[in-house]
């Protein structure tokens, strides 16, 4: 039972497609449950400040509940849940809190884009890189990741080593960070996201890489799966890879949410 619980829509501003249109690669490719999980307005800045091209207008929000909620009957075939992906940002946990409990979600992907105010996944920025030193930077970032897990926010945390994307990675033994984000994973109750985008960019593999994954494995973390599409065609892009990964490292079953409950299937 193919699983995409990460999916974009052009509200974010650089994702491009219509809903529907995702839907309908979805039912050509398979995949029975699906989830959008667009991403949260740019709640820790003022209005005047927040860019159009990273995520949806706060007036937006709730036409994206209604469509979802429309695109449920018009698509019986397929099980589609109502997501959200919400960037962590210390200092604005209650806005954040507050936004997610005024929305009737079925699961809440947490992310970290944003290292000191840089949004190091933008290649827009990617310069920023070469100032940084990278095992600084990867224990900065892995800190950030282990905090939205603790911050009780999130159900899935997405692209776990998304600082990877471009292919920087420090000369380092990353086997304590990962032991100590699994258990805080473990600890605090929450998924982790296989999320196929990484073999689209420079960082050639799922995230997270299999150590991390086996690491997440050993600690008992239950697993979900998505494809970050941000145009249809990307849909399901990925999975199968996603799912022999997933069942290498010892995983049987997968992770689905409904009003923010999981239940297991089957792989």
């Amino acid at each position: 039972m193919p699983v995409d619980y990460h999916l974009h829509t052009a509200r974010c501003g650089h994702a491009s497609g219509t809903m529907e249109e995702y839907l309908k690669v979805a039912v050509d490719k398979g995949i029975t449950e699906v989830g959008f999980a667009d991403h949260i307005p740019i709640y820790w800045l003022p209005p005047e400040q927040r860019d159009g091209g990273l995520a949806m207008a706060s007036e937006e929000l709730p036409a994206y509940v209604v469509e979802v909620n429309n695109l449920q009957e018009i698509y019986p075939q397929l099980n589609i849940k109502l997501g959200l992906e919400v960037d962590y940002i210390p200092g604005h946990l209650h806005t954040a809190r507050q936004l997610i409990k005024s929305l009737p979600l079925d699961y809440v992907l947490g992310s970290v884009h944003y290292v000191e105010g840089w949004g190091f996944d933008n290649p827009d920025l990617i310069g920023e890189y070469k100032k940084w030193d990278l095992t600084e930077l990867y224990h900065k970032y892995f800190e950030l990741v282990r905090q939205a897990a603790a911050s009780g926010l999130f159900d899935i945390i997405a692209h776990t080593d998304l600082i990877k994307k471009f292919g920087y990675r420090p000369n380092m033994d990353l086997k304590p960070i990962y032991r100590k984000l699994a258990s805080t994973f473990r600890e605090c109750g929450v998924c982790v996201e296989v999320n196929t985008a990484g073999l689209r960019v420079p960082a050639g593999e799922c995230y997270p890489c299999i150590e991390l994954l086996q690491m997440l494995y050993r600690y008992g973390v239950p697993v979900t799966t998505g494809s970050d599409a941000h145009k249809p065609e990307q849909v399901g892009e990925g999975l199968d890879l996603a799912i022999n990964l997933i069942k290498s490292v010892g995983y049987t079953k997968i992770t689905v949410f409904k009003n923010r409950k999981r239940r297991y299937i089957e792989i």
